[in-house]
């Protein structure tokens, strides 16, 4: 079954682009894979247009011949945008597969080792930073259903926080402990924003509220830095959504700076190369919860993938709270029921694509080019309200 054409197509959204692939075989089966890319939406078409002379024609099957393709014959070092590329052919490939076989896709990785797949909240708190409104929003998340919730109370801190930011970020927090308490895990987001000193501060003073991790402490390539606040906390450390090839993964691995690594499958090169991230890291005792920014097929196919996971802690979840139509894209939506994913059933991703809602939506673009809303979130104080 080979790949006979491909197309594209971009669903805009007030903070997020999602770009979708779908090939078309010469048996006739069609196979999708979707990505979100931060600012890059346009790079990463024009990149899927240079490597079409390796996408047509090719077996589906062969995956790993594609990996090869595009991050050995093209004698570059792969990076964010050849890996997202190689991600959404990938993930198409695989649904076609499944299709074909007629078989869910998790069972062609190996099969279930988990029934249910906890989820966490993100994007919820999109209000004016108070400790009443996130108290009160997070008592909204938890009367859904969930069981753990993720945030940022930081502001645009970046390196070091005021001491007056610095105490309204740590009121905040309290306030959602406060809300949650025994009834929901919360999870402490810094997006790679602070100095080691200030994040290990940061962490001191949140230890009484046994966060489930906090994420990103500090850049995410500085990783002396991460092994500084890793030495100088009890709370588990979380990273890894900005590293885009396994060998980017190794040292944490071989010195186990974290606790829980975060690979995203839409920029990690696809379901295969994130399940062989995820395997290492079993090896060394250390958990994997996907980042997931994305839409249905994205959720789809990272639970897809974490249903054959031993060490699949938990995924993320934003299509409750931030751009709710995103579900209408297509069906069955793999939704959230008491605190845990419902995967889907069928064939491949077991998902089917509303096109007239994709079509009808459209991103921004100027002169031709597709804008990217972006967070600027090391300017912009009130970034997380995702206007």
């Amino acid at each position: 079954m080979k790949i006979k054409n491909y197309q594209t197509y971009v669903i805009g959204t007030p903070w997020r682009n999602l770009t979708l692939l779908v090939i078309e075989t010469d048996s006739g089966i069609r196979g999708i894979g979707e990505s979100r890319v931060v600012g890059k939406t346009h790079t990463v078409l024009e990149y899927l247009k240079d490597i079409r002379r390796h996408i047509i024609g090719a077996e589906v099957t062969d995956i790993e011949h594609l990996y090869r393709k595009l991050t050995l014959l093209d004698f570059g070092v792969a990076g964010e945008i050849t890996m997202t590329g190689l991600a959404l052919v990938e993930m198409a490939c695989w649904d076609a597969i499944g299709k074909k076989t007629n078989m869910p896709v998790y069972k062609l990785l190996g099969g279930k080792v988990q029934n249910e797949i906890k989820a966490y909240a993100n994007g919820w708190y999109q209000m004016d930073r108070t400790p009443e409104n996130f108290n009160k929003a997070a008592k909204r998340v938890i009367a859904t259903g969930y069981k753990a919730l993720k945030f940022d109370p930081f502001g645009n801190g970046d390196l070091e926080l005021t001491r007056d930011e610095f105490d309204k970020s740590i009121s905040l927090i309290e306030a959602v402990y406060d809300a949650t308490k025994d009834k929901a895990e919360i999870l402490i987001e810094m997006h790679g924003r602070f100095a080691p000193h200030q994040a290990v501060e940061i962490a001191k003073e949140i230890e009484r509220f046994r966060p489930g991790w906090i994420e990103e402490p500090c850049r995410p390539d500085d990783l002396d830095a991460i092994a500084y606040v890793r030495d100088h906390t009890s709370i588990p450390i979380a990273t890894g959504e900005r590293l885009y090839t396994a060998k980017q993964f190794n040292r944490l691995f071989e010195d186990r700076l974290v606790h829980i690594i975060q690979p995203d499958i839409n920029q990690c090169g696809g379901i295969f190369e994130v399940k062989k991230i995820a395997s290492t890291a079993e090896s060394y005792s250390i958990m994997v919860a996907p980042h997931n920014v994305g839409g249905i097929v994205s959720t789809a196919a990272a639970l897809h993938l974490m249903t054959t996971l031993r060490n699949g802690k938990m995924l993320e979840h934003f299509n409750d709270f931030s751009d709710s139509q995103i579900k209408k894209a297509g069906s069955p939506y793999p939704e959230v029921n008491n605190g845990v994913f419902q995967l889907p059933g069928g064939p491949g991703w077991g998902i089917e694509l509303n096109f007239d809602f994709i079509e009808s939506n459209p991103p921004k673009s100027k002169n031709g080019v597709i804008l990217d809303p972006g967070l600027d979130m090391f300017q912009e104080i009130n970034w997380h309200k995702r206007l």
